[in-house]
């Protein structure tokens, strides 16, 4: 009863965009987000704390604006999401322009896969569905949603355009597989792990605990590693950037696996702090080490249980 009761306002919201414009969407989005400011205290407090601890120098008057910005951007990105969900394959085409195209088929001409990787910034969602249809389908590693009938929905959306989804149960394995038939894979890289796969690297000077599958993988099958982002552009429209890929630390570095998770970290704190009303500020993302790192995910102990 309780998934049905949450599902119905979103199947009712899902309705209503289809038929506004997407400017109009992304507005009213951004006053729905504004008002969960308002409202949720604990999540707004949260924000103000990492956003005071990643700009030390800049006034509190100016946290709040980001806050409140960032809560206005992920209102409409989730009203966006669903309107998204509606368009034609021709119209998701439309809707977006692309920067550093030659870079993915570069990437995909080496013949060893390509890792995609990003964070929750800006408009993930919507890029990696269009990406299908100007490139190839990818694999999305993700988690399912806690209720079953959210979780359909966004897989629809997510899959709409020839995209598949790993979860955690064999994840490693797919991926594996998937970057040997020359498929591109999906990653986000900015959630606090609770796993010994995790290693700690400084994003905005503080560590956090990152998982280690990124860089593991590439490592591991020599698959060029692209970071993404997606920025808004006026009229409803998206920017898709695929930067140039980031280069491996040598053979022979010492703790190989966390100087590539800690350059790829980099990229995305650059974006980040260029627009950082498009990051999850309202996560949890620095807390205290939990455990010892494990830097190698991709040992013959873990190969199919690995958490990633």
């Amino acid at each position: 009863m309780k998934h049905l009761l949450e599902s119905i306002p979103v199947r009712a919201m899902s309705a209503v965009v289809r038929v506004m414009p997407m400017s109009v969407v992304r507005s009213v989005g951004r006053g729905l987000g504004r008002l969960v400011y308002v409202a949720d205290r604990a999540r707004r407090r949260t924000a103000l704390t990492n956003l005071s601890a990643a700009f030390p120098g800049r006034p509190a008057a100016e946290h709040r604006a980001v806050a409140q910005a960032m809560f206005g951007h992920f209102g409409s990105m989730l009203l966006e999401l669903l309107k998204f969900g509606s368009y034609s394959r021709a119209r998701l085409l439309a809707a977006s322009e692309v920067e550093g195209e030659e870079r993915v088929w570069n990437a995909y001409q080496q013949g060893r896969g390509v890792l995609f990787f990003t964070g929750h910034f800006g408009y993930w969602e919507m890029h990696a569905v269009t990406h299908a249809l100007r490139f190839h389908p990818i694999s999305v590693l993700a988690r399912p949603l806690d209720n079953p009938r959210l979780h359909e929905a966004l897989e629809q959306i997510r899959t709409s355009t020839g995209n598949s989804v790993i979860y955690r149960q064999g994840a490693v394995r797919k991926m594996l597989r998937d970057l040997a038939s020359n498929r591109g894979i999906a990653l986000l890289i900015d959630q606090h792990l609770h796993t010994p796969d995790a290693v700690y690297v400084d994003f905005f000077r503080r560590p956090a605990a990152t998982t280690s599958a990124l860089a593991a993988l590439a490592l591991r099958t020599g698959a060029p590693v692209i970071p993404v982002f997606a920025l808004p552009l006026p009229r409803g429209r998206y920017r898709f950037i695929y930067e140039h890929p980031v280069d491996p630390p040598r053979a022979d570095t010492p703790d190989a696996v966390r100087e590539f998770t800690q350059r790829c970290t980099d990229v995305l704190e650059m974006y980040v702090r260029r627009h950082p009303e498009l990051w999850l500020w309202m996560h949890r993302r620095w807390r205290e080490p939990e455990t010892a790192d494990v830097a190698d995910v991709l040992d013959d102990r873990s190969d199919a249980e690995a958490d990633v």
